[in-house]
């Protein structure tokens, strides 16, 4: 049965697409449209289970082999507002041309305090128009961590120090999340 599933699922798409694409595709649904919205537009197949009402059946998933939780402990989340020990945060995607240029970055904002956490996401190709032509180009894709109050700071320093007369700086809100994680942002980024 299981080498029969992967079959099928591997003649739709090669696993090195899967493990490039999944995670960021999964990240930008998730941030930017909110789960119910994820489970909307995931095609309908037979290969994927998720634990969406509206969405259909497409790869079964066994929870327990990739959980460290056991079924009867729930994941507390907070809600942004009304809670004093958090402040209201975002997340903002910084394309970088390579890994050298994104650890550079990442390490001048993060020392900065300008940010908690940068994750460093290889693999990218972006398409886009510069000057009247289409260009394909690999990147990499900072993914940051920070307070809503310091994204005028970021941006600047992103500017500043980024090898791009445009560089990317896209802000999405942080709605919610573990207590601990948005307290832990708060406590390590700059007033």
């Amino acid at each position: 049965m299981a080498s029969s599933l992967f079959f099928r699922a591997s003649n739709l798409v090669s696993s090195a697409t899967i493990r490039r694409r999944i995670p960021l595709l999964g990240a930008f649904c998730v941030l930017g449209l909110g789960f119910p919205s994820l489970c909307s537009i995931l095609p309908s197949s037979s290969y994927l289970k998720t634990s969406c009402p509206q969405s259909s059946h497409f790869v079964h998933i066994e929870r327990s082999k990739f959980s460290t939780q056991s079924a009867d402990k729930t994941v507390q989340a907070v809600k942004m507002e009304g809670n004093s020990n958090i402040v209201p945060s975002i997340v903002v995607y910084v394309t970088v041309p390579n890994r050298e240029a994104g650890r550079k970055l990442a390490g001048s904002i993060v020392k900065e305090k300008l940010a908690a956490c940068v994750n460093i996401v290889p693999g990218l190709e972006s398409v886009y128009l510069w000057e009247g032509k289409i260009n394909s180009d690999p990147e990499e894709m900072l993914i940051i961590k920070t307070r809503q109050s310091l994204l005028e700071a970021l941006t600047e320093h992103v500017k500043a120090n980024h090898e791009y007369d445009v560089p990317e700086v896209i802000a999405l809100p942080i709605t919610g999340g573990s207590p601990q994680y948005l307290e832990w942002l708060k406590n390590s980024t700059r007033d």
